[in-house]
């Protein structure tokens, strides 16, 4: 899948100084306590290894010279081959050669029983109901470790092998991912075996303990120097925070700021951070403490913003340092700001596997839907990993805008090693939800709504799934928005890890860069003198399924639609004209690449020809009349019959109706 394979790669790897026998012993214990080691991030890791990723993408994504089949959203059911066994069909998720663990598994629809096998054994080590396993519900596996959040079901355990891991499920169509890492050969890993659940039944507890209180397992321990700093920034000022002689290691900032328009200080004021002669922290100050826009409180492993009258922002990356950190802060909005925090500093040793932190923002407006496109948050060069980041959208309708997919590409591979199945996937969140959630690792703090409308503010920080790089990195994102005329804002935060001299795309902010995305009141607005289809009685169908289904192009932003039928089923419904007697009746429909043929009826006679409704994308038609139109007073009848598809259609026949008029 890369260009570059794991093995070489890994070479290159013990070749940069990360030891394999050195630091032999991989086990679940150990893995454990990764889970909640933010210092560990800040050096090479040792013993080395890649982090790659399995999951349900749409195969039909080889090539982005192939703009069709690169954006193919057909993202669930893709495995890598079924296979019989004692009887049942099994789909293979997941098969990698070790040593290796698994160290995240999410799913929007975890039904039916997974199973894994280790090391190449008959049997499966584990074997489970999906949903129970990664919803927090087998014994020794709770939340937060397994968990559901905004309708997306997250397993953070550690999963070691020592030679070999396949990963089995039952269920036809699921959507999944299995991030898992790959260690050099002969790398001393221990398997997992079920009596581990048992055996590490208290680190189990003492790891979910501190990852229900993040803010506090993340903080620094040990010898920890305070400082208290305070400024006040005219607009446009800048003004230094403090200067730090090292060798040491930054492993708190904490901040609080009061304004006039928070919204505006917290975009506005910019962080710039110096280590060693080497810029590589440029970011607008609520960005990178994970929230946007203004304050939303929040609490994750490695930052997050208390709440409280004047909210306080933290963060706990560690930031190491050989000669010099300097911080200060920019001031680019045209109101005046007052800040005042903490700088905790601990004693370091530098050494040739310490890294530099960075964190790195940018910004696009009027990002149109169409033609598809790749958003990239982040490309750098250098050796170092990979740690997460902040994403903040601003949408200017209801419509899912997070169909697309993150694409990961490490050491110059020609196809991304972390292929995805849809920006809430990666968020670790699913089919679109507006519901806030916090977590150790991922979060929503913001979602106007309704729907998905306005600003939305995400998170995702990678501690025990980082991804090492060696020479180069890039995270790119499908701008993928159903709603085909809506222009989205996108701005992300890139936090990452890099040995000094490391580079990256990113360009200065500018004040045009930070002043805020104003989102009006959301009005829904109906078409005047429509009836609209989701408000009809339903008389008599066949075919399965009727329902209402948003979208913003609609009167009432809703549509009546009508699923699995087929030629010859019909639906009935009811609409009331107050008078009898001869009337032009109007109807707005849906075309869309899924949608039938349709004959309609008045009152069991026909009415108009036949309509095709297909469309290469989802929108209401023009306004049909289907001419003159004998109605009685009271409750009068409209058919619609499924007559036949284009050839072009998906084979689905949907029929959907916005609205009817009478005139």
């Amino acid at each position: 899948m890369s260009g570059r394979r794991p093995a070489a790669l890994l070479a290159a790897a013990v070749a940069l100084g990360c030891s394999v026998g050195s630091q032999a012993g991989i086990t679940v214990d150990t893995l454990l306590d990764e889970m909640t080691d933010l210092n560990r991030l800040a050096e090479l890791p040792s013993p080395p290894y890649v982090t790659r990723q399995f999951s349900s993408y749409d195969r039909r994504s080889k090539s982005p010279a192939d703009a069709e089949g690169w954006f193919a959203n057909a993202d669930r059911g893709n495995y890598l081959r079924a296979a019989d066994r004692e009887g049942r069909k099994e789909y293979v998720m997941m098969d990698a050669d070790g040593p290796g663990a698994i160290v995240r598994i999410w799913s929007a629809n975890p039904d039916g029983r997974i199973w894994f096998y280790l090391d190449d054994g008959a049997q499966p080590v584990l074997v489970a109901k999906m949903k129970e396993l990664l919803g927090g519900a087998v014994p020794g596996l709770p939340p937060p470790i397994a968990g559901e959040r905004a309708r997306g079901f997250n397993l953070y355990f550690p999963i070691p092998y020592a030679k070999h891991c396949k990963v089995t499920c039952e269920e036809r169509s699921l959507y999944y991912q299995i991030d898992y890492r790959t260690y050099p050969a002969g790398t001393d890993v221990a398997t997992f075996t079920e009596p581990d659940l048992e055996r590490l039944a208290g680190k189990v507890r003492q790891v979910t303990e501190r990852l229900k209180a993040p803010a506090q397992a993340g903080a620094p321990t040990g010898e920890v120097s305070y400082t208290d700093w305070k400024l006040t920034l005219a607009p446009k000022q800048a003004g230094a925070l403090a200067e730090v002689p090292g060798p040491g290691m930054i492993a708190e900032i904490r901040a609080a700021l009061a304004a006039a328009n928070l919204e505006v200080a917290t975009a506005g004021v910019v962080l710039e951070m110096e280590f060693d002669g080497q810029r590589t922290v440029e970011c607008p100050l609520g960005d990178f403490f994970g929230t946007a826009p203004g304050l939303n409180a929040f609490e994750s492993l490695p930052e997050g913003v208390a709440s409280g009258e004047r909210p306080e922002m933290w963060a706990h990356w560690r930031m190491p340092f050989a000669r010099s950190a300097k911080i200060a802060l920019k001031n680019l909005s045209s109101q005046k700001v007052e800040l005042a925090g903490k700088l905790a500093v601990q004693p370091y040793a530098w050494t040739d596997r310490s890294l530099l932190f960075h964190a790195k923002w940018r910004i696009q407006r009027d990002l149109p839907a169409r033609p598809l496109s790749d958003w990239t948050h982040l490309e750098c060069t250098g050796a170092g990993r990979f740690v997460g980041g902040v994403l903040h959208v601003v949408n200017p309708v209801r419509d899912w805008w997070g169909e697309g997919d993150e694409k990961i590409y490490v050491d110059g591979e020609r196809f991304p090693s972390i292929f995805g199945t849809g920006s809430e996937d990666y968020y670790g969140y699913a089919w679109g939800s507006p519901v806030l959630f916090t977590h150790a690792y991922h979060n929503q703090v913001h979602c106007d709504g309704p729907g998905n409308y306005g600003h939305t503010c995400l998170s995702r920080f990678h501690v025990l799934d980082d991804v090492p790089f060696l020479e180069r990195f890039k995270f790119d994102m499908e701008n993928w928005q159903w709603n085909v005329k809506a222009a989205l804002t996108r701005s992300a935060a890139s936090f990452w890890y890099a040995r000094p001299g490391g580079t990256d795309f990113f360009k200065p902010i500018a004040p045009a860069d930070v002043v805020p995305v104003e989102v009006p009141p959301y009005v829904i607005r109906h078409v005047s003198g429509a009836i609209e289809g989701e408000d009809l009685k339903v008389v008599a169908k066949t075919g399965r399924t009727t329902g209402e289904e948003l979208n913003a192009d609609w009167s009432g932003e809703k549509q009546l639609l009508w699923s699995g039928a087929g030629p010859g089923d019909k639906l009935v419904l009811s609409f009331t004209s107050i008078e009898a007697g001869v009337r032009h009746v109007i109807v707005r429909l849906t075309r869309a690449s899924d949608c039938a043929q349709v004959q309609l009826y008045v009152n069991d006679h026909k009415a108009g020809g036949m309509i095709d409704l297909f469309g290469t994308n989802a929108e209401p038609t023009e306004e049909i009349d289907l001419g003159p139109c004998e109605l009685v007073a009271g409750e009068n009848r409209l058919t619609a019959e499924i007559v036949g598809a284009n050839p072009k259609a998906k084979p689905a026949y949907l029929f959907g109706l916005d609205y009817l008029k009478i005139q």
